[in-house]
Order: C-alpha cells, then structure tokens, then sequence
C-alpha cells in the first residue's frame, strides 16, 4: 500500500519537475477538494472533483507566465502533509509581477489526495 509519506515524497518531485498535472492525475481521488486562498474573478475558491480542480490548474496555466518556482517539502503529519511553494509570477491580466509565498496542506485517504488547501503569505 502507498503511504502518506510515498505519495508526498513524489509529489513533491513532480511537481519540482514541473509535472503539475501528472502529479494530479496520479494522486488526486475522483472526488478531491481544493480550497484557494483565493478565487478567479471573484469566483468559487472551492473545486470540487478531479474535472473541476484539472480546470483550476488549467485555469492557472493559462492566465500566469511563472519565471521561477521553488518547492519545499514534505512536511509529514499522519494522514496530510504540507508543501511550500515559493514562485515568481505575472499575472497576464494585469502585467503584474510578484513573488507568492504558498503553503499547500494535503489530506490523504485510501492512497489518494482527498483534500488539498492552499495558504498565501502575507
């Protein structure tokens, strides 16, 4: 069986690979919750379902030129772990460039990621 600990430790080197949605394809349940600190356009900062949070991301991709991202982590507690991402970014839209500090906790159940929760710093 994959451990908590498993899917951290590759997760976390995917997506330092820049394999964000392999990483999602390979760990997210069928029924997984992400929770934005914040949301597009005013928008619904939860997703809900493997669609709807592959959207989000695709979402991201799309509206965001990233220059440099930096992943830290794991951070292991039982059943969730936590990831920091440090990333260098422009919001297309606007044209503004700022560096977003991110701290990601994910909740594992049955070898998948059932809950991921996003927190910016300030």
């Amino acid at each position: 069986m994959t451990t908590t600990a498993d899917i951290a430790a590759d997760l976390v080197e995917l997506c330092k690979a820049g394999k964000f949605t392999e990483a999602g394809e390979k760990y997210w349940a069928d029924n997984v919750t992400s929770v934005e600190a914040g949301a597009p356009a005013g928008g619904d900062p939860v997703s809900r379902g493997k669609s709807a949070v592959k959207g989000k991301g695709e979402w991201w991709a799309a509206n965001h030129d990233i220059h440099s991202m930096e992943v830290h982590g794991p951070y292991l507690n039982a059943d969730q772990f936590t990831v920091r991402f440090v990333i260098d970014v422009t919001f297309k839209q606007t044209g503004q460039r700022m560096r977003m500090d991110e701290i990601a906790v994910y909740t594992v159940a049955d070898g998948k990621i059932v809950e991921e929760r996003f927190f910016i710093g300030g």
